[in-house]
């Protein structure tokens, strides 16, 4: 027992006791801090969390795939029939009734222009262009819908990316994206 512990006057070895103790918690730090720097992403992977693309030369009926965090990512620019036609299904006879959209709400019924990029610009769709059944990438404008297609296993997308027939349980997710020009597109 101390004769700090005792009710008298701090001794050195109080002292002592408590400045090994900080050195000891200081060299912990020390020790520890390169194994949790290291978990933070680096420098190229930051670089890639977002991508913008320049869509002005996408004539209506056109398509773009680019490579996003790995993944492929469908950017269409959709024709009038193939707007019309998407709009014509009704949410009830689709497989996957939620719009999948990282930029609406999550229990957003997937209408073609809660798939779309929105008021004003529905003829664009940007998707990430993986099959929500196996992960494979569909082919685009094949199917009996028009849209994109996946030989792997058969699931048919729609002209808005819905899942329509097949084995796939979710519709094309599309990644939180916006138009920061006329012509060009952030995506992430």
């Amino acid at each position: 027992m101390t004769q700090s512990e005792a009710g008298g006057e701090p001794t050195r070895r109080d002292f002592l006791y408590i400045a090994t103790g900080m050195a000891g918690v200081v060299g912990a730090g020390a020790f520890a801090w390169p194994f949790i720097d290291q978990m933070r992403p680096d420098a190229s992977t930051l670089a890639v969390s977002t991508i913008e693309v320049d869509v002005e030369s996408l004539e209506p009926g056109m398509s773009l795939t680019v490579k996003w965090r790995g993944k492929p990512v469908f950017i269409r620019n959709r024709t009038e029939a193939e707007m019309a036609e998407a709009e014509a299904v009704a949410v009830t006879d689709l497989i996957d009734p939620v719009a999948r959209n990282a930029n609406v709400s999550s229990t957003e019924p997937a209408t073609d222009i809660a798939r779309s990029a929105g008021e004003g610009k529905e003829s664009w769709l940007v998707m990430i262009g993986v099959c929500t059944h196996l992960g494979c990438i569909p082919l685009g404008q094949a199917g009996e819908y028009g849209g994109w297609f996946c030989p792997c296993h058969g699931s048919h997308y729609d002209t808005a990316g819905r899942i329509r027939k097949g084995p796939a349980p979710e519709n094309l997710p599309v990644p939180e994206f916006e138009f920061i020009s006329d012509t060009v597109i952030k995506i992430g």
